[in-house]
């Protein structure tokens, strides 16, 4: 009954992130807007990672899975997609790389910020004044 309530939880808000998508004239899809209101939510505890938690490792496990439509799809549309294969072969390596690249110096960034808070705190512990 837990995992009900979590994935009842986690469909409620994609709900919601297609409601915006109607709502808002804006070209953004309604996985995006579920995806900011579910952080919000998170982050506001106005819901609890617990209360989700268990439902999303789920669902995260099995998202390979999930691609599976999509590459059928491209199969579907191969005749569109002959004539730019070329561009797509050189195009799609080199966004993964950079998408791969701006990913690991984002969360350098952020575990760098960590660490200094981490050390601030420690410091204002022990008496020390950092400069």
């Amino acid at each position: 009954m837990k995992y009900v309530k979590q994935f009842g939880i986690i469909l409620g808000v994609t709900c919601a992130g297609e409601a915006c998508k109607h709502l808002i004239p804006l070209p953004v899809p309604a996985s995006i807007y579920g995806l900011v209101l579910l952080f919000s939510l998170l982050a506001l505890k106005i819901i609890r990672l617990e209360q989700v938690k268990e439902a999303g490792v789920f669902l995260i496990e099995i998202m390979p899975l999930m691609f599976i439509p999509a590459a059928a799809g491209l199969v579907t549309s191969w005749g569109q997609i002959k004539g730019i294969l070329l561009p797509l072969c050189v195009i799609v390596p080199f966004t993964t790389c950079f998408v791969m690249f701006a990913a690991g110096k984002a969360t350098d960034c952020m575990l760098d910020r960590a660490g200094d808070s981490a050390d601030s705190v420690a410091g204002r512990k022990d008496g020390e004044q950092h400069e």
